[in-house]
């Protein structure tokens, strides 16, 4: 059973917040409806009352800006470990997707092992589906088909194994949605996927990835710093210790060059010359 003192809590605090979800929600989506559907969303979902109250109220504003009632079938308000995140439903997208205006339709399904399903690719593409009207078995795949506004079609196909190496990725594939929501998880991978090679605007695109955390694979950790090694000592080579020994040379490399190109050597007294052995004089 719910904790009451919780409930209360968090009922008290969405009622107060209706300013600002009526602030948010377009025209044709009622506040009283919208707080209604709200509480009851957390009311049936115990976790949410464990969760961040920041990210609790930070999600329900989000749905509110989306025009999406947090109701399970056009948007979820899940929990990710301690937080909780707005999570919009394939429902919702392709509620705001029609609105738009942008295709002309767009459908999403799974498909059951007892599903008549057929599909292919090349030339003639296409997807035939007929679902069991009971005892459908497990699910095998998920698929998409776009219709532009002139009437072209797209397609995605993803079998069961192509998502669950999605999940796989996921950081939170063993918690949350991907536990509780599978075949909608499912469905939106290959929501996710489609979505990359339509023609879609940048506000709808940022619905489509707007769960992007519970997509991701986890952070990689920077490798650890190696302490750095000290170089090993090496000897000086001869040449070295013979630059080492040099007297430092403070005057300039060459001789001074005078306005008239000339190189001037400079005036040297005969008297500070050494006297010249005549004996070993080179005539050179």
């Amino acid at each position: 059973m719910a904790n009451l003192p919780a409930v209360q809590e968090v009922r008290t605090a969405i009622e107060k917040m209706a300013p600002q979800f009526k602030a948010a929600l377009p025209a044709h989506v009622s506040v009283e409806k919208f707080v209604r559907v709200t509480l009851t969303a957390v009311q049936t979902n115990p976790a949410l009352l464990e969760a961040d109250r920041r990210t609790l109220f930070a999600a329900a504003t989000k749905a509110a800006q989306m025009g999406l009632l947090p109701d399970g079938r056009e948007s979820a308000i899940v929990t990710f470990k301690n937080q909780a995140q707005f999570m919009p439903m394939v429902a919702g997208i392709m509620k705001l997707v029609r609105n738009s205006g942008e295709i002309s339709t767009w459908s999403v399904q799974a498909v059951y092992e007892n599903d008549r399903f057929d599909f292919c690719l090349g030339d003639d593409e296409h997807i035939t589906h007929k679902p069991a009207l009971a005892n459908r078995g497990k699910m095998i795949a998920v698929y998409s088909i776009v219709t532009m506004k002139d009437g072209e079609k797209s397609r995605e196909v993803m079998s069961v194994e192509d998502v669950n190496a999605i999940r796989a990725r996921s950081r939170s594939g063993g918690s949350g949605p991907w536990q509780t929501d599978y075949a909608e998880m499912a469905k939106k991978t290959v929501v996710r996927r489609h979505s990359k090679r339509l023609p879609l605007s940048t506000d709808i695109d940022g619905v489509v990835h707007e769960d992007d955390e519970l997509f991701m694979p986890p952070a990689e950790q920077p490798a650890p710093a190696q302490p750095e090694q000290p170089s090993p000592t090496k000897r000086p080579s001869r040449l070295q210790k013979v630059a080492a020994q040099a007297p430092a040379d403070d005057g300039p490399a060459f001789p001074p060059v005078d306005d008239d190109g000339v190189i001037d050597v400079p005036h040297t007294d005969v008297t500070d010359h050494q006297p010249v052995d005549n004996d070993n004089d080179s005539p050179i």
